[in-house]
């Protein structure tokens, strides 16, 4: 089985946090958006977060979801919601297991989010297409490098592709940009 996860075209959140605020994209990169449909193909399901940059991408791509799945909505980021980058608190230095575990506070933690991406994505029975945040796609690459998926970036309107066999996941491309 492949999975592929595309995440969202840029959001509109001014440079903000935006894990559970539900900001609209930018869906203005024409030729991005059609370089990363032409590579999605006829991918299979097509499953979306319902955030509102996730459908409104999924409408610039001319893909219909077949099903808006709420597992798949961004790691809640409590109190630093709508905070600037550089106003997020310093942590100081964390291993990836304890940051994985860092729960902002009224927010969940990543592995809080991924123990509910994780399930979603384990019961997919055939070739399926996400429309969906850089948790989502962290949260897939944890099922096969653990806490280290923290470290991956993940570009708007990239795709990242998983394929399974068995229970067995591997992972095929990470972070491939619309301009690449």
């Amino acid at each position: 089985m492949r999975l592929t996860i595309l995440r969202h075209a840029p959001s509109l959140a001014g440079g903000r946090m935006a894990g559970r605020r539900d900001v609209a994209a930018d869906c203005s990169d024409l030729a991005g958006l059609a370089r990363q449909a032409a590579r999605i193909g006829g991918g299979g399901r097509i499953i979306a977060s319902p955030a509102l940059r996730c459908r409104q991408t999924a409408a610039a791509l001319g893909l219909i979801p077949d099903r808006l799945e709420p597992a798949l909505w961004e790691q809640d980021l409590g109190a630093w919601e709508d905070l600037a980058a550089e106003a997020l608190p310093d942590l100081g230095p964390l291993s990836m297991s304890a940051l994985a575990r860092h729960r902002p506070e009224g927010g969940e933690s990543f592995d809080d989010m991924a123990a509910r991406v994780i399930p979603v994505l384990q019961a997919l029975e055939r070739d399926s297409v996400l429309i969906a945040h850089a948790g989502t796609v962290r949260a897939a690459l944890s099922m096969v490098v653990g806490p280290a998926a923290l470290s991956f970036a993940v570009a708007p309107l990239s795709l990242t592709v998983l394929r399974r066999a068995g229970e067995v996941w591997a992972v095929e491309t990470v972070n491939l940009r619309a301009g690449d």
